[in-house]
């Protein structure tokens, strides 16, 4: 029998169900509008901004580094734009390694370009654009661009690099840029977000010397370009632009031609120079030898190159001048006498007989003069450096009155010149030996090791720098000036200067009569003491101080035989002075390494300093080879004049390039 349907029920589950779907679908419909005010409401100045961010991509556009010139205006560092092959990695399709394989038919790869880009790569990260060569020349950039379908990934691209016309010379006060590092991107993190956005698309700083110090300076105002780009990526059109402010040009205290001439006096010869104006603490002149060409360094030194400057014997990568310590040797006399004469233990007239030695205990110390200098007074013991009169100095003051009264003049403290980097050195007391050594038989001071103090020897090291500031306080009567090697900051874009200037620190109170003794003795060192052949017929009055400083001991019973020595292992050349006497404009400390006796090879080069720097004369070339091997005390020949000299030293920098556009200021010399 048929079961008949139940019509109503029937009706009833189909409105049921079409009530269900409609529900669901006005739910539905309920949830893309919710999601569609969402979005239009909500997010829509933020979806604004993004879908704008794909449309428009904002390109910063990295500024000309500033330029570096001496106080004449000669060109120290300064840009030039080439063009380079770069790599991104993360949009090379396959191996890197056969497509540069492929690279290499096409122009000349040299295998040191592998290297460095290899190198470059590991410190990077894939999506960042690598050189893999250099300085194309207009021929290879045609060619490679006629071949660039072949290789996704690879384009060229017009960059700055940096120049330093002058080569070798100065590069230690120059310093050099490099690429930034993993490190050094770790580091940048830290910065604020104003200099961390000034630095987008930078990717070389400077690493040391002066391009380290005034990075900020010589970096400029990064500039951008918003360009509006397809759905590929490619630019269709450009919409606005704001330029690069360039950097700051960098006018220093130096003289390059006289460090130029310094560096030529010094020869093969490892060592440091320090010259400085005593009224102001500007530096002239700032000599590290050997040197090396920061030029190797702005497109990233090769294997070779790295290895010859890193493992050399000579360290030429070493900034004597600011990281090299010494003993000061004799040239530390003059601040022990008027330590002797602050104190009271010495009287200007006050005479010693010197016998050639001075036993403490069951210890001789010798004097350099065999036989002794006889009655010795503090004018006698300066002019003709005996040992003995300070042995004796210094065994009466004690280790911590003689730290206390030469912290004063700089000794083992940083002078706080514009260089990162700079070493303290060791001015020894009780103190100091306490804090350098763990063990306490290491930390008691013995007495017996306050007698070579006296002559600069011991635990005294110092360096040229911090030699420099001493003797140029004393020069100036106890007033004492920051180095700097920085005159003034111009900022090429307003023209205005921003002067370094001088900067005052706490003088040194010196008695007047205690000054003119020291002064005394000073200037007859160089008129008839140690030094005075190499001052012979100087125009001026000059005073000095020779030294020479041990490097290695020698045993009580034998005798100091330079020929029968390592090169490395003999005594260093000395030699502080100032000039003139009466009114001092300059004062120089210098070493020569493992030369010998200063008043041979140190006191030469400073008198063919005064000479260019009070009379404007220059050595003749046959002199200057005469100084490197330690055989002209004073010059052979008149120097020359120096404007009848030839020098090879870039122009000095036109006004333009230290004015700002459609002005014209005078350079400061």
């Amino acid at each position: 029998m048929t079961e008949l349907k139940n019509l109503e029920r029937e009706l009833s589950r189909f409105r049921g169900r079409l009530l269900a779907a409609a529900l669901f679908v006005l739910l539905c419909f309920g949830l893309l509008a919710a999601r569609l005010a969402w979005l239009q409401i909500v997010r829509h100045a933020e979806l604004a901004t993004q879908a704008e961010a794909n449309r428009i991509a904002v390109v910063p556009i990295v500024p000309n580094r500033g330029l570096i010139v001496d106080r004449n205006g000669i060109v120290l560092a300064t840009n030039y734009s080439a063009y380079t092959l770069e790599i991104t990695p993360s949009k090379v399709e396959g191996e890197l390694d056969p497509m540069i394989d492929q690279l290499g038919a096409l122009l000349d790869i040299q295998p040191r370009d592998r290297r460095r880009f290899k190198r470059l790569l590991d410190e990077s990260k894939s999506f960042e654009s690598l050189p893999i060569r250099t300085k194309l020349s207009d021929e290879e950039v045609a060619r490679f661009m006629a071949q660039r379908f072949r290789f996704p990934g690879v384009d060229v691209r017009a960059r700055l690099f940096r120049n330093y016309p002058e080569g070798e010379s100065a590069s230690h006060l120059l310093g050099y840029i490099g690429r930034i590092n993993a490190k050094e991107k770790a580091a940048m993190e830290d910065w604020d977000e104003e200099t961390q956005g000034n630095y987008r698309g930078t990717d070389y700083i400077g690493k040391l010397g002066l391009e380290q110090s005034y990075e900020r300076d010589l970096h400029g105002i990064t500039g951008f370009e918003e360009v509006e780009t397809s759905a590929g990526g490619r630019a269709v059109r450009r919409l606005r632009s704001h330029p690069a402010t360039p950097g700051n040009t960098l006018v220093l205290s130096v003289d390059m031609r006289l460090q130029q001439l310094i560096e030529k006096l010094y020869g093969d010869r490892r060592g440091a120079l320090v010259a400085l104006d005593p009224r102001s603490g500007e530096v002239l002149s700032f000599v590290s030898k050997p040197t090396f060409d920061p030029n190797l360094f702005v497109d990233g030194i090769d294997a070779d190159s790295w290895r010859e400057l890193n493992e050399s014997i000579d360290k030429p990568l070493l900034n004597r001048a600011l990281r090299g310590t010494y003993p000061p040797g004799s040239t530390f006399k003059p601040f022990m006498a008027l330590v002797g004469l602050a104190t009271g233990k010495r009287t200007p007239q006050q005479a010693i007989s010197d016998p050639g030695y001075f036993m403490f205990g069951n210890h001789r110390f010798r004097d350099d003069k065999e036989g002794g200098h006889g009655f010795v007074d503090m004018y006698r013991s300066i002019v003709h450096s005996c040992d003995t009169y300070y042995y004796v100095l210094a065994s009466e003051l004690g280790v911590d009155m003689m730290a206390e009264h030469l912290a004063p003049f700089g000794f083992g403290q940083l002078t706080g010149i514009d260089l990162e980097g700079e070493v303290k050195g060791i001015l020894p007391s009780t103190t100091w030996k306490k804090r350098a050594y763990k063990r306490p038989e290491q930390q008691r001071w013995y007495a017996g090791e306050t007698i070579s103090l006296g002559i600069g020897q011991g635990y005294n090291s110092y360096t040229m720098l911090q030699l420099a500031q001493a003797l140029g306080t004393l020069a100036s009567g106890g007033e004492r000036h920051k180095p700097h090697l920085v005159r003034e900051v111009v900022d090429v874009v307003h023209g205005t200067r921003r002067p370094v200037g001088d900067q005052r620190i706490d003088p040194v109170p010196i008695k007047p009569e205690h000054l003119a003794v020291i002064r005394q003795a000073l200037v007859g060192v160089n008129i008839e003491g140690t030094s005075a052949t190499a001052f012979r017929g100087a125009a001026y009055t000059s005073a000095g101080k020779t030294g020479t400083a041990q490097v290695v001991g020698i045993k009580q019973n034998e005798k100091y035989n330079a020929a029968k020595m390592a090169e490395h292992l003999r005594d260093h050349a000395l030699f502080v002075a100032y000039a003139p006497a009466e009114d001092p404009r300059i004062a120089v400390a210098l070493i020569v390494e493992n030369a010998g006796f200063g008043a041979q090879n140190a006191a030469p080069i400073a008198r063919r300093i005064f000479d260019y720097w009070l009379q404007g004369l220059y050595p003749t070339d046959e002199d200057i080879a005469a100084v490197q091997q330690g055989q002209s005390p004073a010059p052979l020949k008149p120097p020359r004049p120096l404007a009848q000299v030839v020098f090879k030293t870039s122009a000095p920098a036109s006004a333009a390039a230290l004015a700002p556009s459609g002005a014209a200021s005078g350079v400061a010399r």
